[in-house]
């Protein structure tokens, strides 16, 4: 087996067992991304130097029986991460310049359990998007393909495309992502691979690029469920810099992957089944729920009957945050500044310059409903419903563990294909966006392949906290569907 087909827990034994050294492993990485990263486009920063003398590092410390949790182990950076002393962009011409002399939180907590970090990993610009069309830096190659035409290219997913690109294509062993409305589940769908969204403020937002502050929550991509389970165990943790950080004991999500879920009442919401529903994603819905009846569990029906404003809620809310987050990138501070004949000039150049399409786009329309006359009949509106939507999953879990739904309306679409309707493309998060509205906990597991050998995914939400039963409920769907299917550009 070659170092860049290794798991990450496969990759941490190799490495326990002096199989191989973390210089070698990472080097095996470095040489893939060099080979397929002019394709994929997965990486905008790549740090080869910095991720040799970290891997040298990392084999000292092993030789000293000082090993670290994630001792070794090479990984990409979602470029939303603030890394001291690299680049970070959020993938807009805004930040371009911009090195932060901080370490975020979260890859602050990584390093010191060991990993090795290859580079910093292609999105949407400011983690808007579905699709990683609108990056500044162009966008990500999925490297999956349609069986009857291999030739068109296809979106990774968004915001996190170049996370998952890169994982699936054994570009790393893991990666970052974040998600504020399934910008780690799409995308991890998209692309044949498993992600979590973690419960909101299971991990530290300090140190990350906001986009929706209520909404935005950083989480793992990987391989497997139990990779994830091994990332998340890492990145978790309270922080007293990010008022929104819990302060609760990291269980061990590891341990729960294998805990089988015998006697767990899964829950089915009927406002899931969408008019117009491709008939395989419906019948891999059916297939994942028959898997975990007969590993013990019993299938419920529930309903979530506000699941049907949750897409315009969402998409009142995100924007409205993103305009007084964004506000800060005025060219005066840090990024990029385009000279003007006063202050005002200098604001309107620098930010017509900077940003991007989609990102204008988000802050108008965030602006437009906080404006006065428009705050009550859209911010407040769309608040309130939030809270409904949040009941309904509260009143849920008095009949179920864990929800078990599509991860995504489709398969990945080609670049070509939806990316001149917004609408049309902020459908992809239809599936999604709920578990962010309501902070909940949601996992994205690889279960099969559309008619065009396309991956698909099933998602497991599950109560606030409880990602230990979301990780286990995710590995009785990983052990029963036996997703073993590689994308056709491969390291």
């Amino acid at each position: 087996m070659r170092p860049t087909d290794l798991t990450l827990a496969q990759g941490l034994d190799a490495l326990e067992r002096r199989e191989i050294s973390s210089l070698e492993l990472t080097d095996a990485f470095l040489d893939a991304i060099e080979r397929l990263n002019p394709r994929l486009n997965a990486y905008i920063t790549v740090t080869a130097e910095a991720a040799r003398e970290a891997a040298r590092a990392s084999d000292a410390r092993r030789a000293k029986g000082e090993a670290g949790p994630l001792e070794g182990i090479p990984l990409g950076i979602k470029d939303l991460f603030c890394t001291e002393g690299v680049r970070t962009t959020a993938a807009s011409r805004i930040l371009g310049p911009f090195v932060p002399p901080y370490e975020s939180t979260v890859t602050a907590n990584l390093k010191r359990d060991g990993a090795v970090f290859l580079g910093k990993l292609n999105m949407d610009e400011f983690a808007m998007g579905s699709s990683n069309l609108t990056s500044a830096f162009g966008p990500v190659e999925n490297p999956w393909s349609r069986a009857n035409d291999p030739s068109k290219r296809l979106v990774p997913g968004g915001s996190s495309g170049g996370s998952a690109a890169a994982v699936a294509a054994r570009l790393a062993m893991g990666a970052t992502a974040t998600d504020t409305g399934g910008s780690i589940r799409q995308p991890a769908a998209f692309c044949g691979i498993a992600g979590i969204k973690p419960t909101y403020g299971r991990c530290s937002r300090w140190g990350i690029v906001a986009f929706a502050s209520s909404l935005d929550q950083a989480g793992p991509v990987a391989r497997t469920v139990e990779d994830n389970a091994i990332l998340l165990s890492s990145m978790a943790g309270h922080d007293p810099k990010d008022s929104t950080s819990a302060n609760l004991p990291v269980p061990d999500f590891r341990a729960a992957v294998a805990r089988g879920v015998k006697g767990l009442r899964i829950g089915v919401p009927e406002e899931y089944r969408l008019p117009g529903m491709p008939a395989e994603i419906e019948a891999l819905w059916e297939q994942g729920l028959a898997w975990l009846r007969e590993a013990g569990a019993e299938t419920v029906p529930i309903s979530l009957p506000h699941t049907k404003y949750a897409l315009p809620t969402y998409y009142v809310v995100a924007p409205a945050e993103a305009s007084s987050n964004l506000a800060r990138y005025d060219g005066v501070r840090f990024g990029l500044r385009e000279n003007g004949a006063d202050l005002k000039d200098l604001y309107e150049r620098t930010r017509a310059r900077g940003f991007g399409a989609e990102v204008r786009r988000r802050i108008m329309i965030g602006t437009y409903v906080l404006s006065a006359g428009y705050y009550d009949a859209y911010y407040l509106k769309a608040q309130k419903v939030r809270a409904l939507i949040r009941r309904d999953f509260e009143e849920a879990w008095a009949q179920c563990d864990a929800i078990v739904t599509p991860a995504t309306p489709s398969a990945a679409f080609a670049m070509d294909e939806k990316q001149d309707d917004p609408v049309t493309m902020y459908l992809n998060d239809v599936f999604t966006v709920t578990a962010n509205l309501a902070g909940l906990p949601g996992l994205a597991v690889p279960a099969g392949l559309d008619a065009q050998g396309l991956p698909l995914g099933l998602q497991v939400i599950g109560r606030a906290f409880d990602e230990e039963t979301v990780f286990a409920v995710g590995g009785a769907i990983e052990r029963a569907a036996g997703f073993d299917a590689k994308p056709g550009i491969m390291a």
